[in-house]
């Protein structure tokens, strides 16, 4: 069930519109904090934002540009702005879609399947917190840095992101990164993870992947 988080200070048509998305299907909530928006959202995981323009703290527009350096979701701009000079400066920050109050419940509902589905089409992307990792390229983006991982250290990054918060197994590297276990050379592995923390570190994310002794790897980023 695809999750929807409303950022709207009305409290009406917050709940109007987490009704109207229940009604649905749609596993939907409203935030009614707007004290560290983005890193409510990023922890939630959402498969969609609706968001609104004008909002206590920063703007909807400010949120806009930041979440969508920092994260993979769609967003929809909500708002009873209604000049052509608003669309264009919220789709020039990078929403996905832009619709003005009121709005019938149909309307918004179809252009909600319609981001959902044409995302969920798009290349598979991982995310840990503010942690991304785009699998078919490689590029991993933390904060707003990105970062181009050689196809080897994007291989070892993506399963360490799959099995988080689990260890991966240094058996289960040699198969999904070399595609067997025999006659690789357990420095290949060392020489690689090397490289990989080192970009990491340069990257600001030190130490984010630990060594279990005798087992393998792990991601942590609780510090990040």
């Amino acid at each position: 069930m695809p999750r929807i988080i409303i950022v709207e200070d009305d409290i009406y048509l917050r709940e109007e519109l987490i009704h109207t998305f229940q009604k649905a299907k749609y596993d939907a909530i409203g935030l009614s904090e707007f004290e560290n928006v983005e890193d409510h959202l990023m922890k939630q995981k959402p498969d969609l934002v609706i968001l609104d323009v004008n909002l206590p703290g920063k703007t909807g527009y400010e949120l806009c540009k930041s979440l969508k350096v920092k994260s993979s979701f769609p967003i929809l701009i909500l708002t009873a702005r209604d000049t052509l000079s608003d669309e264009l400066t919220a789709l020039g920050l990078g929403a996905d879609d832009f619709l003005t109050k009121p709005c019938h419940p149909d309307r918004l509902l179809a252009r909600t399947e319609r981001l959902l589905q044409t995302y969920g089409k798009m290349r598979s992307i991982l995310q840990i917190g503010a942690v991304s990792l785009d699998t078919d390229t490689y590029k991993l983006v933390f904060l707003d840095k990105v970062l181009i991982l050689s196809e080897t250290e994007g291989k070892i990054m993506k399963l360490l992101m799959e099995q988080f918060p689990s260890a991966v197994e240094k058996s289960e590297l040699f198969r999904n990164v070399w595609g067997t276990e025999e006659f690789v050379d357990e420095n290949i592995l060392q020489v690689n993870m090397s490289r990989l923390r080192k970009n990491l570190s340069d990257f600001g994310m030190d130490g984010i992947i630990r060594n279990i002794r005798g087992k393998g790897y792990v991601l942590e980023v609780d510090g990040l």
